[in-house]
């Protein structure tokens, strides 16, 4: 790897004492040290979610004031941007488990959009690196949707959830059992991998575009990378509430047709 990567990289070198510090946080869940390049992803997670934040307090804001939120803005705005963005992907779970399960779960699955998608707008800004091309990262946000959707569905149907791994009959539990858990182990493992690797690849081709040409040719690459880095939002977020939704599907609508139903059983997928 160079040694400036990013304009975080190029900080650490002016202050190597900086750099060193970064040891004392120890190892990452893939028993990696952490140094002063290993930080970077996290450093860059840490600014897009204070960034998150400060534009949810921004939208906020603007919400509350009655006067402003009756009428609608004029122009692209970032009132109408966070609005058109988290309401596709509420209508998105909306029309896939209902509308009373939808405004429940709709917190972590909005907020995953939003944070992964500026985590990968971010690539397309010379200088920087998208925290998702890390998988410490995307395996960060995949284990907590693993967590989730697992907390969910046991919360929703308590023991029953653990009687829908075994399958719909009981002479077959030996065989489906073991498929059901290792599909709920793959989960995360897709999840996390398929975000990185798209992220960092895409990362990868927009630096050695605008390396070798600074002006217009990057263009269309810069706009395929903006594509990817919107179906992967798509794709995290729509796998994410698939699973919330197989998981919290009650037993008695599971595979009748019930509004919202999205399987057969809350582990199948």
């Amino acid at each position: 790897m160079p040694e400036h990567t990013s304009f975080f990289s190029y900080l650490i070198a002016m202050f190597p004492a900086l750099g060193e510090n970064m040891r004392a946080l120890g190892h990452s869940v893939f028993n990696q040290q952490v140094d002063a390049h290993s930080a970077e992803p996290l450093v860059a997670s840490l600014c897009v979610a204070l960034t998150v934040i400060l534009l949810a307090i921004m939208t906020r804001g603007r919400i509350t004031n009655l006067d402003d939120a009756v009428v609608p803005d004029d122009k692209l705005s970032l009132r109408t941007f966070m609005e058109v963005f988290i309401g596709y992907f509420y209508g998105l779970m909306k029309d896939m488990m209902g509308g009373k399960r939808a405004r429940r779960y709709f917190p972590i699955v909005g907020t995953l959009a939003l944070f992964i998608f500026f985590s990968n707008a971010l690539g397309l800004i010379p200088g920087f690196i998208p925290p998702t091309s890390s998988l410490n990262i995307t395996a960060g946000c995949a284990a907590v949707v693993f967590l989730l959707f697992n907390y969910y569905g046991i919360k929703e149907n308590g023991l029953g959830y653990f009687k829908h791994l075994a399958g719909p009959v009981w002479w077959l539990a030996w065989l489906i059992l073991p498929l059901e858990i290792l599909s709920l182990c793959i989960r995360p493992i897709t999840l996390s991998v398929r975000l990185m690797l798209n992220m960092a690849v895409d990362h990868l081709l927009v630096t050695i575009a605008l390396a070798m040409v600074a002006l217009l040719v990057p263009v269309p690459i810069v706009m395929l990378g903006t594509l990817i880095c919107v179906v992967q939002v798509l794709v995290f977020c729509l796998l994410t509430s698939i699973y919330i939704s197989l998981a919290t599907e009650h037993e008695e609508h599971a595979g009748h047709g019930s509004p919202g139903a999205a399987g057969p059983h809350p582990a199948s997928h």
